[in-house]
């Protein structure tokens, strides 16, 4: 079977899961958490290395892209702060671990702030930093 589309399949399988600050299994993740899922679904991802939207970026450094399409990564916050990370589904929409943050600890928080993986506009956000 065709990798992209095993890799579009296990992303959209993760819509809805509760969006848990430094979460990467089953119970919950949060922003880098589902796309070091993703990555390592389909092999792309090496081991090792900082997992962190920041790390992810540093990690990812060098093969940046203009136009969005499956598979880039959208990165978020400021080029010196990067502080979000998503995964691209094609060029105008992404799917993202978002709505929480560092005190989004369990399933139940993270209810009362709708905080779960999603899909949304690539370009919703105001703080694109760029892609990889």
């Amino acid at each position: 079977m065709d990798s992209r589309k095993i890799l579009y399949d296990i992303a959209i399988s993760k819509l809805n899961l509760p969006y848990i600050w430094g979460g990467d299994d089953f119970n919950g993740v949060d922003c880098s958490g589902l796309v070091i899922e993703l990555l390592q679904s389909v092999g792309l991802f090496p081991q090792g290395k900082d997992y962190t939207a920041a790390g992810l970026l540093y990690l990812f450094s060098g093969h940046g892209v203009v136009t969005p399409s499956f598979g880039c990564l959208a990165f978020y916050g400021a080029a010196n702060a990067v502080t979000h990370v998503a995964f691209c589904l094609n060029d105008e929409l992404l799917i993202e671990a978002g709505g929480g943050g560092s005190k989004t600890v369990n399933a139940e928080i993270a209810a009362k702030q709708n905080a779960m993986v999603r899909i949304r506009p690539i370009r919703a956000r105001k703080d694109l930093v760029g892609f990889v």
